[in-house]
């Protein structure tokens, strides 16, 4: 009895041993250090239609927080447009990743687009 009470506390222990062993193998693999991350040498945050696009989010979200202030407009109703520009900006982003760091004219002319009718929805206020 105590034999199969020693050999299965040994196989639980080597079995907790090789699942550790197994976890730290996986997190080692998963989480590179930033460091060691491979940084795109193409992405530029700053090209002119990209800076356009920002400086124009940026602009409305300052508006946003004008007409908050202001009181003529609401929390909610600031929350939701500001809700709008971050997925403008996300769009954005992805396009750019797409393109080597830039948008084209035409993901431009899109995106201008779209941050126009959210600016409409801002003057409304």
């Amino acid at each position: 009895m105590k034999t199969k009470i020693v050999l299965v506390s040994i196989f639980a222990a080597s079995f907790i041993c090789s699942s550790n062993i197994m976890m730290a193998q996986i997190q080692q693999q998963t989480q590179t250090p930033q460091a060691e991350k491979p940084k795109d040498a193409n992405w530029d945050k700053e090209h002119p239609r990209r800076e356009e696009v920002n400086d124009r989010l940026k602009n409305q979200n300052e508006r946003i927080d004008k007409k908050e202030a202001e009181g003529k407009m609401s929390k909610a109703e600031g929350n939701k447009l500001k809700k709008n520009d971050r997925e403008i900006r996300q769009e954005e982003k992805d396009m750019a990743k797409q393109n080597g760091g830039h948008i084209t004219k035409q993901e431009q002319k899109t995106l201008n687009q779209q941050e126009n009718k959210n600016s409409k929805k801002i003057k409304k206020h």
